[in-house]
């Protein structure tokens, strides 16, 4: 069967309200994402409104749940490590061919990225280990090489007030095991504008960011399960 018969398959990892979720799934199926279906919304956060959108999208997109706490407190004797692994399982049994993390507030260890591409298999069960290597991509709402990690936006505002620089902006990249060093596929510019308060900022910010997290995961999707006439 042809890949233009078979919607490109989408894991979306999320931690929060899910606004780049939201962008993904108003591009499902336009000239911007066309052919694609998110078939998982994975959250580490129970409370996550993301959770809520994709369970009101049409048609409804499943989801999942796990918390590394709660994990570890259910496993005793298991490790951050294990709840990667089993991260990767619940991706895995979705079969994607793409999986983006959207405001994903975890660090993903080497263990969950083996399993992903393939360098590891997924011990006992068969149906869930990667056939063929599986991309994972990030949203880091900053450059790259410039504030890696967590809470990029204020740190980079405060750059801009202590005149250090005049623009930030967002990037998608690919995920490896050093945080937010990927390699950047989709890389936007926003410059910061005088008198401006951080939440003016990260709102123009976020509305780059829902541009470049669909962009990004057409181009990737492209490269792995291009569409046929």
């Amino acid at each position: 069967m042809s890949s233009s018969s078979t919607p490109r398959k989408i894991v979306v990892l999320i931690s929060g309200s899910g606004t780049n979720l939201q962008a993904l799934i108003d591009a499902l199926n336009t000239p911007a994402l066309p052919n694609a279906e998110i078939c998982l919304v994975l959250s580490n956060r129970k409370a996550a409104f993301g959770l809520t959108r994709a369970a009101q999208a049409v048609p409804p997109i499943p989801t999942a749940y796990l918390a590394l706490q709660t994990y570890l407190k259910q496993h005793p004797g298991k490790t951050r490590q294990d709840y990667d692994a089993e991260v990767a399982k619940i991706v895995l049994r979705a079969k994607p061919d793409i999986v983006v993390l959207a405001g994903w507030m975890h660090i993903l260890s080497e263990d969950f990225l083996e399993l992903l591409d393939g360098r590891k298999k997924v011990e006992g069960v068969e149906d869930t280990s990667a056939t063929e290597p599986v991309p994972v991509i990030n949203l880091h709402p900053a450059l790259p090489g410039q504030f890696d990690g967590a809470s990029a936006i204020e740190r980079a505002f405060e750059a801009f007030q202590k005149g250090e620089i005049d623009h930030s902006g967002a990037m998608v990249h690919r995920v490896v095991k050093d945080v937010d060093r990927g390699e950047p596929l989709v890389v936007r510019q926003v410059t910061f504008v005088k008198g401006e308060g951080v939440k003016e900022y990260e709102k123009r910010l976020h509305d780059v960011e829902h541009e470049i997290i669909v962009e990004a995961t057409k181009k990737v999707l492209d490269e792995v399960k291009p569409l046929t006439s």
